[in-house]
């Protein structure tokens, strides 16, 4: 089956304006992020959807320089964008994965497409029930299911969430994921928490920056959640630069 990742990514962020295209070591976190997920080796094509509003123009331009196969569709069915991306490109397994997410791992990707691949549920995720950073989000689910969700699914929650049609709907079965790696390993983590490598605000931004300085010095460019595990490990002033932010489980 064609394994095909849709990256959803637009400029209009009200927290963190044109996030997408910010420079994190350098190039863009879009950038970043398409290169971790063609890095997944159960991955076969990376699109990036986004919308037909002129300030995302800026993402196709880029996409266009980088040779890399995008779609435009609607800014706020962002259910009907994911569809016509998929159908345009006959995509038969899709892997939701949003654009915040420069610290998106190759190895959990593989991990929840393999799951999927195994399993005879239609939507299979990471995010049903929190065990990894926020930030290493992976959603899996074939083709007819988006298009049921697509033919479906009325409200504007649904039709602005992409997968949450799937998972209130027991006709798709869901299976969730759980981390490979023990977190509770790691003291400073408390119970109650999950660690935030997803891009909302400036400090999250300032985070991310920080642990790509730190890794790409080490000769790292792709490196994997275990690898920014031990950095903090290592470097606890990493830790409290979004600390603030750290959400409950």
């Amino acid at each position: 089956m064609k394994t095909t990742a849709i990256i959803q990514a637009r400029m209009g962020s009200t927290r963190l304006p044109e996030k997408v295209l910010q420079k994190i070591g350098g190039e863009p976190m879009l950038w970043h992020v398409y290169e971790r997920a063609s890095c997944a080796s159960l991955v076969d094509e990376v699109i990036v959807a986004t919308s037909t509003e002129s300030d995302d123009d800026a993402i196709e331009t880029f996409c266009t320089h980088r040779d890399i196969t995008y779609f435009r569709g609607s800014e706020d069915d962002v259910l009907d964008r994911y569809y016509h991306a998929a159908r345009e490109n006959d995509s038969e397994s899709i892997v939701r994965i949003t654009a915040d997410c420069p610290l998106l791992s190759p190895p959990v990707v593989d991990r929840v497409v393999r799951h999927y691949n195994k399993s005879e549920s239609r939507y299979v995720a990471n995010i049903i029930e929190y065990t990894h950073p926020d930030g290493l989000d992976v959603e899996v689910f074939d083709f007819e299911a988006l298009e049921s969700a697509w033919s479906e699914a009325r409200t504007p929650q649904e039709r602005e969430h992409v997968t949450l049609f799937m998972r209130e709907n027991d006709q798709f079965g869901t299976e969730n994921v759980e981390n490979v790696v023990d977190m509770s390993a790691y003291d400073f983590l408390e119970d109650d928490t999950i660690l935030r490598w997803t891009v909302d605000y400036p400090e999250d931004m300032e985070f991310v920056r920080s642990v790509y300085d730190r890794l790409t010095e080490q000769g790292h460019w792709v490196f994997d959640q275990q690898s920014v595990l031990e950095l903090l490990e290592r470097a606890p002033e990493l830790r409290d630069i979004n600390d603030n932010r750290m959400v409950d489980r």
